[in-house]
């Protein structure tokens, strides 16, 4: 069972906001849309569900053809379920009510049944009475989900679930969420502009930039070996260097490393995480302007002909601020691509 998007693209007005896309989701593992603001990624989820029309290409849903320029079935009359950033639960109805709209078709008993079972999967089961307005957002959120989940729709489509919801919240609305969804047997797609967000929900990230899939794979593929800037820039608190590369050797503002690479004498970029970064104190180099204790580790700003590096250290040794330092990296957290990738 999948659900497809085969040469999809979309604009309002003058504005293109997918570009022949294509992707497949598959059940039983979740698929993360992971971009920036206006990368496209929530306007392909309401295409699937029915709140945009088709412009151009099709969704296929297990091989049959869903939604195309001309046909486009509403949402009601779709198999899919739908969870937002503000819930639109029943304000009226309790929790359970909330969860049964959906099951309409059963008996009264077994609507009772199934939201119970939603409900213990989402950890709300001593809540089945409550209104939602007695509930935190987090737990709004739960109900929204169970409600969603509750009429087994082939496909469940997240957007942005928990960007309402408080950061110590989060993880643990993950987690259930994932468990959640995973053990529905569903296709689900979510869509998030947070890359840890993605890292931990996702069986499959798509990474969207501009209208367009720029990479797909698993969470350790994308983290390890992103296709382009655009894909490095998302993970680690990665930060973009200017670099040129000649003779095998690539050099920034801050050092140099080694590069293996055909091309000849050019431009490159250079994306860097700071837990690649090691300092040394010299006489000439970067100047380093802040140092921040973060728990476990220090955060340093050295800055140099107009850049900032971040440097993330376990330890931090000599290192204060107002010393000149250079920098060396380590190739596990450093990417390095020809500029002309990132202006494609």
């Amino acid at each position: 069972m999948s659900l497809r998007f085969s040469n999809v693209s979309h604009r309002y007005g003058a504005e293109v906001v997918l570009r022949d896309l294509d992707l497949e989701a598959s059940a039983g593992e979740i698929t993360c849309l992971l971009g920036p603001s206006g990368s496209g990624k929530s306007t392909l989820l309401r295409l699937a569900a029915g709140l945009e029309r088709m412009q151009a290409g099709r969704i296929l849903l297990d091989g049959e053809t869903l939604s195309e320029p001309g046909r486009a079935p509403p949402p009601e009359q779709r198999p899919v379920g739908l969870v937002f950033q503000d819930h639109v639960l029943f304000p009226h109805k309790t929790v359970r009510e909330n969860v049964e709209f959906g099951l309409r078709h059963l008996r009264a008993s077994e609507r009772r049944r199934v939201a119970s079972q939603h409900l213990r999967a989402v950890s709300l089961e001593g809540l089945a009475e409550r209104h939602p307005h007695t509930l935190s957002g987090g737990q709004q959120q739960r109900v929204a989900l169970a409600r969603a989940l509750a009429p087994a729709p082939r496909v469940m489509l997240l957007d942005e679930p928990f960007a309402n919801v408080d950061v110590t919240l989060r993880r643990t609305l993950r987690e259930d969420a994932r468990r959640a969804l995973r053990t529905s047997g569903s296709i689900a797609v979510v869509v998030t502009h947070d890359p840890d967000e993605a890292l931990e929900l996702a069986d499959r990230i798509a990474v969207l930039d501009r209208g367009r899939i720029v990479q797909v794979g698993s969470p350790g593929l994308i983290w390890r070996s992103p296709a382009e800037v655009a894909v490095a820039e998302l993970f680690g608190q990665a930060q973009h260097l200017r670099g040129s590369f000649e003779n095998g050797v690539v050099t920034t503002s801050f050092g140099s490393l080694p590069w293996r690479s055909d091309a000849a004498s050019s431009a490159v970029d250079v994306v860097v995480r700071p837990t690649a970064v090691t300092l040394h104190k010299s006489a000439q180099g970067a100047r380093v302007d802040d140092v921040r204790f973060l728990g476990d580790r220090y955060l340093v700003l050295a800055t140099a002909m107009g850049e900032t590096l971040r440097a993330s250290l376990a330890e931090l040794g000599e290192v204060a601020i107002g010393d000149t330092v250079t920098a060396t990296f380590d190739r596990v957290g450093t990417f390095i691509y020809p500029l002309r990738v990132r202006n494609e």
